[in-house]
């Protein structure tokens, strides 16, 4: 229907304004009073309580360096992946981000270890809450803002990878151990400031047993965005076999994003760590604008920690360069860890980025370091979820547990953990139907 007026339709602003009452309506039925009944509230009440000020009893060795722990009793569960390994561990020491600060436990039953841990601690001030240069009402409260974060995890990577348990542990009880060992940590930091919020990153979205024991210590769950995950084929022994799995739309989309980056004179090649070092500050400068176009950053990487990281994990880390005329104009990094390649950091200069779809192949052309590496999964983390489902990658759900050092403050952190919302994967199907698979025998 037009307007009388301006002659233009109202249907699309209609239309939107349905939807943001709909949503609004959603967040206000999710933050409305859970009606619980009160014997079972008080049963609740007094579990949590109980479960609060009870230690695991298991033995729990803090450190503050990878090597005041015992290497050996450590690497027995660091082989669950990489970014536990003590070679990633002293490169994450030597080249951590300014504001962050690593932490380590190691968890024993008997004398054998039962879960080893990372933690980092962060402190956030307000321009990392925001993208550069932008202004506005929260602009001048965010300027004075400081605050302390003590995470079990690693905010330079996603997924399971900050921690590991013994497959025949008691996992409930080793959770409790994880938040024993927050509590213990915070506690001894308290010097260097209060941590307020602490955080578990990242489990797995179906887990059971994560989101009930943490509940019990005051955590409140949240689902994040899934990590997008391909599965690599066993007959996929090139790049090319990647692309003849393809239906012809996709693999015309595949291909066509190689020939617009020739068509602009930018090639790929691999580079090596010793050339990762050497042009270390033209690599950072690619990463600073892709990282910065982002509103949270927890964390910035240092110019040295993906050279160095390059140097210390040798065949189990690749770099990959877009370059035009001797210039670098965009980078991928992938990391084998365990079965799974993951494609690590990007960067890419933004304007030719608008010229030629720089990142998108490079982001492609993981699937070939997954293919090198003998993988069966491809994980290309969160964002972006459009080019990669059409890459072929499925959702995998992750999500993290928070909680306010406060405990009266729990409130605020489960409203806000109600209405956090995250962009939903699109569905997408670009591999050939496997005709012989279905035909009835």
């Amino acid at each position: 229907m037009p307007d009388p007026k301006s002659g233009r339709s109202t249907a699309k602003p209609l239309s939107k304004a349905l939807s943001g009452l709909k949503r609004t309506g959603q967040v206000l039925k999710q933050l409305s009073p859970h009606v619980v009944p009160p014997q079972e509230a008080a049963a609740t009440f007094k579990e949590r309580r109980v479960a609060r000020r009870q230690p695991s009893g298991l033995s729990l060795t803090l450190a503050d360096h990878i090597d005041g722990l015992n290497g050996e009793l450590w690497d027995r569960l660091a082989h669950q992946t990489l970014f536990l390994s003590r070679d990633y561990l002293r490169v994450l020491e030597a080249h951590a981000p300014s504001n962050l600060t690593p932490r380590y436990a190691l968890v024993l039953h008997a004398g054998e270890p039962v879960a080893i841990m990372l933690f980092q601690r962060l402190t956030v001030d307000g321009e990392r809450l925001r993208k550069p240069g932008r202004q506005g009402l929260l602009s001048k409260p965010l300027e004075r803002l400081e605050e302390h974060l003590l995470v079990c995890g690693n905010v330079l990577v996603w997924g399971p990878r900050g921690l590991a348990f013994a497959p025949d542990a008691d996992e409930a009880t080793l959770w409790h151990a994880v938040g024993e060992a927050l509590y213990r940590l915070r506690r001894a930091d308290k010097l260097l400031g209060e941590s307020d919020l602490a955080m578990i990153k990242d489990f797995s979205g179906d887990s059971d047993a994560a989101p009930k024991a943490l509940r019990l210590l005051g955590y409140r769950h949240v689902d994040t965005e899934p990590d997008m995950v391909l599965q690599v084929r066993a007959d996929w022994r090139s790049f090319d076999d990647y692309l003849g799995s393809l239906t012809s739309s996709y693999r015309s989309g595949a291909k066509k994003l190689l020939k617009d980056c020739a068509a602009a004179g930018i090639q790929l090649r691999d580079i090596s760590a010793q050339e990762m070092k050497a042009r270390q500050d033209e690599l950072h400068g690619l990463y600073r604008q892709v990282h910065e176009a982002q509103g949270l950053r927890l964390a910035t990487l240092q110019p040295s920690y993906l050279p160095a990281m390059a140097q210390a994990l040798g065949p189990r880390f690749a770099c990959r360069v877009a370059e035009r005329d001797g210039r670098l104009q965009g980078f991928v990094t992938a990391v084998h860890d365990g079965d799974t390649t993951l494609g690590y950091y990007v960067g890419y200069d933004r304007a030719t980025n608008a010229e030629a779809p720089v990142y998108l192949t490079l982001l492609q052309s993981t699937v070939e370091d997954a293919i090198c590496f003998g993988s069966s999964r491809l994980s290309l983390g969160r964002t972006a979820l459009e080019p990669k489902a059409k890459m072929g990658c499925q959702p995998v759900p992750l999500a993290c547990g928070v909680r306010h050092r406060v405990s009266a403050l729990n409130w605020l952190v489960s409203a806000l953990t109600k209405t956090a919302t995250h962009e939903e994967p699109p569905q997408r199907s670009p591999f050939k139907v496997d005709k012989s698979a279905s035909t009835p025998t």
